[in-house]
């Protein structure tokens, strides 16, 4: 972690974080045209994205939400697919999910010029189906991590348990969290707009917090490394992938969930990956047999191969499987390893060119040689 040198603004206290978060937005009229954070659903058993004019409709909002139905970077695309949105917006997310946004903002996916990135220091999120089974109960549970100061909990979503990212992403303003204070850091220009429109001085101190961060970072990092040495023989080989995919049903949910996947249609999901059956039988003839659904394998391997240079570790994906697949913790191995390979992050900064997508003129001479070196010797009878 970069020594901070700079200090932050202490927010005001409410009666939780929850309730300082809360108040922060709604003095933010005038500055912001709207806000955009989740909000429990009128059933009680969801979270929903929402974006309010009228600052009283926050009363009702949930800053830190206790799962993530969706991965917030969606609703950004969603807002500005047209380009720069009409109004000039704050919106509340996870660092993942401002990981994501940044990732579809170098893919011509989102327009930030009037969006202003809020994030905060996360403890993670609830597993979706274990919060469906019991609202009530996860309600309880998460507000008690968060109440306790929990940054280690086995109750949160395995790639949460894993994540060392989750602290001061690429966005405008992040709120840090030290010893039950709410510190706003400004984190761009942007940011410090905001702050200074508020009347915020960045007086506070980092260092305790930093220090915080680092112990906290360690044993994510620990338990990463853990995680990928189980996952890495799931994966390597192709027997290896046969087994770990066996179960997949082919429904095709961890696309539809990943914010990553931005493609209209994706071609597996097109008519020319879909064979008739005459082919399916010539295939059938040929192979002495068929499994269904067709392609599975080639369906994850074709993901992997589309997007895990940006892959967040979000764990969406995870959470959409219906037959229990650790997709998310395959992804985030995958992701990880292509991202090393390009000495790339996915979503660290906006600054950074996304890899196979702008080239260095440097690079040219590389791949001359590259081509050189790959080319058959003279006199040769190939």
């Amino acid at each position: 972690m970069e020594k901070f040198s700079k200090k932050g603004a202490e927010l005001k206290a409410e009666n939780s974080i929850q309730a300082t978060i809360r108040q922060f937005f709604i003095q933010t009229e005038g500055i912001f045209d709207a806000v955009m954070m989740p909000m429990r659903v009128p059933a009680q058993d969801s979270y929903a994205w929402i974006m309010v004019k009228n600052r009283d409709l926050l009363a009702d909002s949930v800053p830190i939400a206790p799962i993530m139905p969706v991965n917030a970077a969606k609703a950004i695309k969603r807002f500005t697919r047209k380009g720069e949105a009409k109004l000039k917006v704050a919106v509340l997310i996870k660092p993942c999910e401002v990981r994501a946004a940044v990732e579809l903002t170098k893919l011509n996916q989102i327009n930030l010029d009037k969006v202003t990135i809020f994030s905060y220091d996360c403890p993670g999120a609830l597993p979706m189906q274990d919060y469906i089974d019991d609202p009530a109960a996860g309600e309880t549970k998460f507000q008690s991590i968060l109440a306790d100061n929990i940054w280690n909990s086995k109750e949160v979503k395995p790639t949460c348990q894993i994540c060392d990212k989750f602290y001061l992403p690429a966005g405008d303003v992040h709120f840090a969290f030290d010893e039950g204070r709410v510190i706003a850091i400004a984190n761009s220009d942007k940011g410090n707009d905001v702050l200074s429109q508020m009347n915020l001085k960045a007086e506070y101190s980092l260092d305790n917090w930093e220090s915080s961060i680092n112990e906290i970072k360690a044993k994510r990092l620990l338990a990463k490394e853990q995680t990928y040495s189980v996952v890495k023989g799931k994966v390597e080989g192709f027997d290896n992938l046969l087994d770990t995919f066996a179960a997949c049903i082919g429904c095709h949910n961890c696309q539809s969930a990943c914010p990553i996947c931005y493609c209209r249609q994706c071609y597996f999901d097109s008519a020319t990956a879909k064979p008739n059956s005459d082919v399916m039988m010539l295939r059938a003839e040929k192979r002495g047999g068929l499994t269904l659904p067709l392609d599975r394998i080639m369906f994850h391997v074709g993901r992997m191969a589309h997007m895990s240079l940006s892959c967040v570790s979000c764990g969406l994906c995870s959470d959409a499987c219906p037959v229990n697949i650790p997709v998310a913790k395959i992804f985030s191995y995958v992701g990880s390893q292509t991202q090393q390979a390009f000495e790339y992050v996915a979503g660290d900064s906006l600054g950074d060119a996304l890899p196979m997508k702008e080239y260095k003129t440097e690079e040219l001479s590389e791949l001359t040689a590259l081509l050189n070196n790959t080319e058959s010797p003279e006199g040769s009878d190939e």
